[in-house]
C-alpha cells in the first residue's frame, strides 16, 4: 500500500465545499501570482513533436507517452512539463525584461510512483519571465522566491476567511539554504529526510542548488540539465502538519546559459541534445535570459484545503488497495 492515512484524519470541508474551495483555490492564486510577477496568461500545448526537444525529461529516467499521427514522421509526445517550451515562447511573443507568461499545464507522468503527494496526471501553473543578465544572481532570485510565497500566503488567508472551518495558515518568512549547506547541517539524514528535518524546524523553506554532486558525491535530487542553472534553482517547501512532513510546491530557477548548459550537459553526458532547436538557440544566445518554474495546483490545493490524499481535490486514477483504504477511512477521493 502506498497511502498513508493520518490517525483521526477527516475533511473540514464537504463535497461541494471542496469544489468551491478548489476554484476559489484557483481563480485567487493565478490573480496573485499574474499581479506579482507581471505575468500574462497564454495557452500552451499538451503535446509536442519528440524532434523539437521541447519536452521536460525531468530526472532522465521518466518516459513521456507517445504516439503516432499519419501528419507527421516523428512521435508526438505528451508533455512532462512546459520548462523549454515557455522560453522559447518568452521570444515568440516578445516579452520584455520583468515581464512573462503563465499557464495551466496538464501532463500525464506514467512512470510517477502513486501515493498521498504523487498522481499520474500533473496540473501547475507554469510560468516564465525575462530577465536581464544582471539578474543572474541568488538576490534576484530570492525577490521572486518571496514574491510566490507571498501570493501562496494571501491566497491562504482569503481561503481562510471564505471557509472559515479552515484554520492553518503558511508562513510568509522564508528560510533559504543551499543543498550543500543542509547536507553539512543534517550529515547523517537522507536528501529527504533533511528536508524534512529543516521545514519541520523552519516552517516554509526554498532549497538552493538542485542538479549537482555535493560535497558526498551525489546530487540532492535529480534535476533536467537543460533548464535550469544549477546554481541558481530550487524548491519551494512548507511544513504540512497533517501528513508530518515537508511538501514541495515549487520548483524553480534561473534558466541556464550557454556557459551552464554546457557544463550541465557535459556532466550528464547529455551533449546530443545540441542537436535540438531549443538547445542551438540557448548556446548561441537567441533565446531571452530567463526565470520560471511550476507551482502544482493540487498540491497546493491539498495544503490550502488541509487534504491528506492530492486525489481528494483532482480526478485522476489510484490503485484499487488503495481506493479501499481511502474509503474505509471516509476519505471521499474524486
Amino acid at each position: 500500500m502506498s497511502v498513508t492515512i493520518p490517525k483521526n484524519y477527516s475533511s473540514v470541508l464537504n463535497f461541494i465545499e471542496t469544489q468551491e474551495a478548489i476554484k476559489f483555490v484557483k481563480d485567487t492564486f493565478e490573480r496573485k501570482i499574474a499581479e506579482y510577477l507581471n505575468l500574462t496568461r497564454v495557452s500552451a500545448p499538451l503535446f509536442v513533436r519528440e524532434s523539437s526537444g521541447l519536452n521536460d525529461h525531468l530526472s532522465g529516467v521518466e518516459k513521456p507517452v507517445s504516439f503516432q499521427i499519419s501528419a507527421f514522421d516523428d512521435k508526438i509526445e505528451i508533455v512532462q512539463s512546459l520548462a523549454k517550451w515557455k522560453r522559447m515562447a518568452l521570444k515568440e511573443y516578445r516579452f520584455l525584461p520583468d515581464t512573462g507568461l503563465y499557464t495551466d499545464m496538464n501532463a500525464i507522468r506514467k512512470d510517477e510512483t502513486l501515493d498521498n503527494l504523487h498522481s499520474l496526471y500533473v496540473d501547475q501553473w507554469d510560468w516564465e519571465r525575462v530577465i536581464l543578465p544582471d539578474n543572474r544572481n541568488i538576490s534576484y532570485l530570492g525577490q521572486i522566491v518571496r514574491k510566490i510565497v507571498k501570493a501562496i500566503v494571501d491566497t491562504k488567508t482569503l481561503l481562510n476567511k471564505q471557509f472559515n472551518q479552515l484554520t492553518q495558515t503558511i508562513n510568509e518568512d522564508v528560510f533559504f539554504i543551499t543543498t550543500e549547506e543542509l547536507l553539512q547541517r543534517y550529515p547523517h539524514l537522507s536528501s529527504k529526510e533533511r528536508e524534512n528535518a529543516i521545514c519541520r524546524e523552519k516552517q516554509t523553506v526554498f532549497i538552493m542548488g538542485i542538479g549537482d554532486q555535493l560535497s558526498n558525491g551525489s546530487p540532492h535530487d535529480l534535476r533536467a540539465p537543460d533548464y535550469d542553472d544549477w546554481r541558481l534553482n530550487g524548491d519551494i517547501l512548507v511544513w504540512y502538519e497533517p501528513l508530518g512532513q515537508a511538501v514541495e510546491l515549487s520548483s524553480m530557477g534561473i534558466r541556464v546559459d550557454s556557459a551552464s548548459l554546457q557544463y550541465q550537459l557535459t556532466t550528464t553526458n547529455t551533449l546530443k541534445r545540441l542537436k535540438f532547436p531549443f538547445h542551438r538557440e540557448v548556446m548561441e544566445g537567441k533565446l531571452p535570459l530567463s526565470i520560471g518554474g511550476g507551482i502544482g495546483q493540487s498540491r497546493l490545493c491539498l495544503v490550502m484545503l488541509e487534504k491528506v490524499h492530492i486525489g481528494e481535490v483532482q480526478a485522476s486514477l489510484w490503485p484499487e488497495e488503495d481506493l479501499k483504504v481511502l474509503k474505509d477511512h471516509g476519505i471521499m477521493i474524486l
